[in-house]
């Protein structure tokens, strides 16, 4: 009997609807995005209508909504109201008015039915309605959790019950855990090259979101009835670390049961499809970019005139204000169909402008479409390999990773075109691997077909076949890329020891082999560890595929044990490249402090201590691996840079170096950039060549070293002496061979001897007869989009833009007397002259939005900013090489120039489609605002005599919570700019000329004199540190030294003068010439360099001389006006240790160098202090600031600086011991000298 009760009860407390009854509840739902602080803008929306639910029959029922209002809010919360959007309530209204058909029982919501015409976005915010019916209720438990389905998907929710006696009625409260859902409605696009970390999201994470609801429900005898739901959802996002501040979305929705009534009649509906589901459905949600609302219909002829104005505007130079423009035409570029860009193409194939700016631009349609457009450009072969290289390589790296797709990017691979230029196989190759690595990650992750990869596995087996090397390194490039993990079946065959079957290949294919693990040391580090151990411990390999081994071991994260297998291997190595590499390595990743190597820098740490005593002083002529980074926990970002130098004993030239950057950021770790360079064929010129090489790099190394580089086509033609490539975001997209037959081609066309033959004979008679070069890029360089569900069926969107805009302008002409005859040696004594003008610089608009967005209404925050480079040139030049002049005319500066700018600021964004001219970009921080922290700085540098101004000019404001919250550094407006100006001079500037004359001189200075001088610095050195022990007779003899000098000068032609001079009309130019000196000396050679002003009575001088180890410098009135000494010297006699000194001398100085010395003083202490010195008393001389460097061990150094006090003549003397590159004992010294 309790039983049938209790089950009565559960019946009656479960949520139903009688199918002969009519529902109407009041629906609110509203959200708004900001910062949550006081006194700073936000913006949201608020729609509020009546919604009826009409049964049909026992599970079907009917939804329709009445007197609809939708709002926008853009302003400060307090101060500022939502306002109605007319327009877009009618939009609105028109199509949630219509009926809605749904399934429902037992509190779960079935497929959804609607009419054709209902947009998506309309749907969505019906699932937000009918999202308060999808609720489990257990009168049996007061508190449960259930993994269900609901608008966010598949996710756990814990619910809790509480019955309220008097009323009867039950309030369930239920709480959606969407942070960890199975099944999640959620997508995350151009994120796919970011490896996930998850151990810097456990010191926090970005995006953070909750969602509660609230239910009072009426047990009734059709089930539990809901009267009253409140929902409650929050999203916190910071671009660092939520806990550092962060922009707050807040979403919530309530439903109040106005009435039940019987059911007259039901409506008549007309045709209905089905819709799916409860669970937010993602359509066409990618097409609508979030920082900009525009009308799209009929978006061809829109396409052809914003090319045509975009082409125009940036004709000559960077068009900053339409630069964000690029971005309305990706937009538009998205919603054309492919006959569209067939008719875009016949329209602007013809103008050369217009045609590149549409290459450029529709490779952002990111789908089957560009696809299929390219496709039929390489059937139709109306693009140049050129063109077609770079279009398909930022298509096949933006596209949409999905398996139609995939089917069609694999047809390029057996395109004929696509072979018809090596640069553009390449590309090709390379860039379908890295389609394939993105596939994976989006599509299945570790279960990713074979069949997707597979191309490229028959490509390398095939090269191996053919024994073609090339054929199997780009393959095997392109097999790295694509990371994928049925690969290695396939890359085991290309390593020795690890192969079923025995492998002799040259060492370039096994290096890309080892390299191409790179991906799969992420994607499944177990196997990679298994393959990079056995070629580690396989000491008859070649030295460097080891290292390889080794490097690729360490980025698989190894746990302790393999760490100490690795050690213990190490202790027993006789290969001290692969020991030096492997233990520096090691050594480096101890000191690491990013999440990710949390747990093998410790296991590092311990490894480090075991492997010290036999590899701590290793020499630096050893291969080395250097890891640095740095990791800040308030923002969750960090960088970490790697360098490799790879060696063996069979030569000093490394065989590969490699060079790679990354970027934590948000939990997750970008490879930025990744160089690398091979030189297998300098190594071989150097091996089969070089008689005497010690290594030391003395003058009998240098001149070894000259003699083999004369024997550089002894090398086969096919053999690469170097070979480099590039990776960008862990992709390689770009590597080239540099071969004897290339070096000799390019010698030949620039040699003097050749003739009208040569490709450089036309380049010159098209700069005589005038040169005009354009070239103007528009570049996405990243759009990443994490969009996820809100319970309100709105779509929260959080994206990143970048994008960049690019001019290069060169316009020339040149004159050429005597005119060339027939080769090119005759300009070496030919006077040429050039007339040029153009621009280079870019505009980079960056983009930060977090918000609602959906094709009809958008509002949220939004960062927008601006950097521009603009460098403008106009001047003309005239040269003479034989008589080794140079002369440049530059035009006076007449109006300001901005050479470089930075500017952004934070917005609350709201923008509709029926009203697209009424958007509001309110900045977070308006004018009203209080302000902590307000900067504004101009710093001027003059050039009166040359007429202009150089000027650096910053203005920010902050909010006052910038103390509170790391974030708030970057919430306000920010501007920098670096500017040209034009001044008032005593002279009207017609222009600036500069002239370079490099005169004549007996005093040959040719490389083997150089050799020999830097043979006698060592000897000079000692001598003079012999000298230095007695100050007076140094001064003396320096004295005597400079009076001879300026004796000497007077009968002497400088070597090499330079004049810089405003020329004004008929009058005498002003400016300034510097003249240098040269002479050979018997003991030591000396220099001089002379910098006088010119103009009328003007006697400023500024006068150097130098030599080996000294330089004395003085300037003001001829040269007599303040004096400065430069002194060093090294030493390392018998029985002492050698010795590094140099001091700083000087006896008068002007008041601004005192006033910067006083300024600069008051810090030392506390940096010295912060650097580990410490102090003590000494005496130290006036005016002078000395510094020792000493061999204190065999493995460190001792260093002693010695600065007075500007003021007081208080010396302070630091000292710091260096012990293999870490400070180990310090000091800092402090005491008064006698006065």
């Amino acid at each position: 009997m309790w039983g049938f009760l209790l089950c009565h009860l559960v019946a009656l407390a479960e949520p139903g609807l009688n199918p002969k009854k009519t529902y109407e509840y009041r629906y609110e739902g509203m959200v708004n995005i900001g910062r949550g602080m006081p006194n700073l803008a936000e913006s949201g929306v608020r729609l509020v209508c009546k919604v009826k639910i009409i049964g049909v029959s026992a599970q079907t029922f009917l939804l329709r909504v009445s007197n609809l209002n939708f709002e926008e809010f853009n302003g400060i919360p307090g101060k500022n109201a939502f306002d109605t959007s007319p327009k877009l309530t009618k939009r609105i209204a028109a199509e949630l008015s219509k009926p809605f058909m749904f399934e429902y029982a037992k509190g779960r919501v079935g497929d959804i039915r609607t009419s054709a015409e209902i947009s998506d976005t309309i749907v969505n915010i019906v699932r937000g309605i009918l999202g308060f019916f999808q609720v489990t209720v257990k009168t049996t438990q007061r508190v449960y959790e259930l993994e269900e389905f609901g608008i966010h998907g598949l996710c756990q929710s814990t619910y809790a019950n509480e019955e309220d006696a008097n009323s009867q009625e039950l309030s369930v409260t239920q709480i959606v855990d969407i942070n960890n859902c199975k099944k999640k409605a959620a997508i995350y696009r151009g994120m796919a090259l970011a490896v996930d970390n998850k151990l810097s999201k456990e010191r926090g994470d970005s995006v953070i979101s909750t969602v509660r609801y609230v239910y009072t429900v009426k047990p009734t005898v059709d089930g539990g009835l809901i009267k009253k739901a409140h929902a409650l959802e929050r999203q916190h996002f910071s671009p660092f670390n939520v806990k550092g501040g962060n922009s707050k979305l807040q979403a919530t929705k309530e439903l109040v049961l106005l009435s039940v009534t019987d059911t007259v009649v039901t409506p008549a509906v007309g045709p209905m499809i089905s819709r799916g589901n409860l669970v937010y459905k993602f359509v066409k949600v990618l097409a609508q970019i979030p920082i900009l609302m525009k009308k799209l219909d009929d978006p061809v002829p829109k396409i052809a005139d914003m090319i045509k104005r975009l082409a125009q505007a940036n004709i000559y130079q960077t068009d900053s204000a339409t630069s964000e423009d690029v971005v309305v035409l990706f937009q538009l570029l998205r919603v054309t169909s492919l006959e569209n860009h067939e008719v875009l193409w016949k329209q602007l194939s013809g103008n050369d402008e217009h045609r590149r700016w549409l290459l450029d631009t529709i490779v952002e349609v990111a789908d089957a479409r560009v696809l299929k457009f390219l496709k039929n450009r390489f059937k139709a072969g109306d693009v140049s390999a050129n063109e077609a290289g770079q279009t398909l390589l930022i298509a096949f790296n933006h596209v949409a990773a999905e398996t139609d797709l995939m089917e069609m990017a694999k047809e390029f691979l057996s395109m004929p075109f696509s072979k018809s230029h090596p640069m553009l196989w390449n590309t090709v190759v390379l860039s379908y691997g890295s389609l394939v690595y993105r596939y994976c990650t989006y599509e299945y992750g570790q279960s990713c077909p074979v069949a997707v990869v597979q191309p490229l596995l028959d490509l390398v087996i095939d090269g191996l076949k053919r024994n073609n090397e090339l054929d199997m390194v780009l393959a095997l490039k392109a097999i790295g890329n694509a990371g994928h993990p049925s690969s290695i079946k396939t890359i085991r065959r290309f390593l020795p020891g690890v192969s079923a079957t025995p492998v002799t290949l040259p060492a370039r294919v096994l290096s890309a082999a080892v390299q191409s693990l790179r991906h799969l040391a992420v994607r499944d580090p177990h196997s990679v560890q298994d393959i990079t151990v056995s070629l580690f411990v396989q000491r008859h390999l070649p030295t460097e595929i080891r290292m390889l081994a080794c490097m690729i071991l360490f980025e698989t994260k190894p746990p302790l044990a393999l760490v100490s297998t690795v050690t213990a291997f190490l202790l027993e190595e006789a290969d001290m490249h692969v020991a030096s590499f492997s233990y520096s390595l090691i050594g480096s990743i101890a000191k690491s402090s990013t999440p990710d190597n949390h747990f093998l820098s410790t296991a590092c740490n311990v490894a480090v201590k075991i492997l010290a005593p036999k590899f701590g002083r290793v020499s630096y002529h050893y291969s080395k691996a250097m890891h640095l980074d740095w990791f800040n926990d308030d923002f969750l970002i960090g960088t970490a840079t790697e360098i490799f130098m790879l060696k063996n004993a069979a030569s000093f030239i490394p065989t590969e170096i490699v060079t790679k950057g990354k970027f934590h950021f948000i939990g997750k770790i970008l490879q930025l950039v990744e160089l690398g360079f091979r030189a297998d064929g300098i190594k071989e010129l150097f091996r089969q060549n070089i008689q005497v090489f010690n290594g030391h790099l003395s003058y009998a190394d240098f001149e070894a070293i000259f003699k083999v580089l004369q024997d550089w086509k002894t090398l086969p033609g096919d053999k690469p002496l170097l070979s480099a490539y590039t990776r960008i975001f862990g992709q390689e997209f770009f590597f080239a061979d540099l071969n004897n037959d290339l070096i000799q081609s390019v010698i030949k066309t620039v040699s003097p001897s050749a003739g009208k033959e040569s490709p450089v004979w036309s380049m010159i008679e098209n700069l005589q007869n005038g040169m005009s070069w354009h070239w103007t890029k528009p570049f996405l360089m990243f759009e990443t989009r994490y969009i996820q569900a809100t319970s309100l069926g709105l779509p929260v969107e959080i994206s990143k833009y970048y994008n960049t805009l690019t001019t290069i302008t060169v316009n020339a002409k040149a004159a050429i007397s005597p005119p060339l005859t027939d080769r090119l040696g005759q300009l070496l004594t030919s006077d040429v002259s050039l007339v040029t003008d153009g621009f280079a610089g870019f505009s980079k608009d960056q983009f930060v939005f977090h918000g609602i967005n959906t094709a009809i209404f958008q509002c949220g925050a939004e960062l927008k900013s601006k950097t521009v480079v603009a460098i403008p040139w106009e001047f003309s030049m005239k040269m003479n090489v034989k008589q080794k002049t140079f002369e440049i005319d530059l035009p006076a500066c007449k109006e300001e120039t901005k050479l470089f700018s930075v500017k952004f600021d934070v917005y609350a964004v709201s923008r509709n489609i029926e009203e697209p001219s009424r958007a509001k970009m309110t900045p977070m921080m308006p004018d009203s605002v209080e302000v902590q922290s307000l900067s504004k700085e101009k710093i001027i540098t003059q050039a009166n005599i040359y007429g202009a101004v150089f000027c650096v000019e910053f203005e920010a404001t902050r909010s006052h919570y910038i103390d509170e919250y790391p974030l708030y550094y970057f919430l306000g407006y920010t501007n920098f700019a670096c500017t040209i100006q034009p001044v008032q001079s005593n002279k009207p500037v017609d222009k600036i000329h500069i002239e370079m004359n490099a005169s004549p001189t007996k005093y040959t200075v040719s490389v083997r004199h150089l050799l020999d001088t830097l043979q006698k610095l060592p000897k000079y050195a000692t001598k003079s540190f012999h000298h230095s022990s007695s100050s007076s007779s140094s001064g003396i003899s320096h004295q005597a030294s400079f009076k001879a000098k300026e004796a000497w000068n007077g009968n002497s032609e400088p070597v090499f003068t330079i004049k810089v001079l405003a020329m004004s009309g008929n009058t005498k130019p002003e400016g300034y010439e510097a003249a240098a000196f040269y002479t050979p000396a018997a003991q030591m050679d000396n220099t001089q360099l002379i910098v006088s002003q010119i103009g009328e009575e003007a006697n400023w001088k500024l006068c150097t001389d130098a030599n080996v180890d000294k330089m004395h410098l003085r300037w003001g009135a001829e040269c007599q006006s303040y004096e400065m000494s430069m002194k060093t010297a090294t030493a390392h006699l018998p029985g002492s240790r050698p010795t590094l000194k140099a001091k700083i001398h000087w006896k008068t100085v002007p008041g601004y160098m005192i006033e910067l010395g006083k300024s600069i003083e008051k810090y030392i202490p506390g940096m010295a202090f912060l650097l580990g010195f410490y102090q003590k008393h000494a005496t130290n001389a006036k005016h002078e600031v000395s510094a020792s460097v000493v061999a204190a061990t065999g493995g460190s150094i001792a260093t002693t600086i010695k600065v007075p006090d500007v003021g007081n003549t208080l010396a302070l003397v630091i000292n710091l011991l260096f012990i293999h590159s870490i400070i180990s004992k310090t000091h800092f010294i402090k005491h008064y000298n006698g006065l």
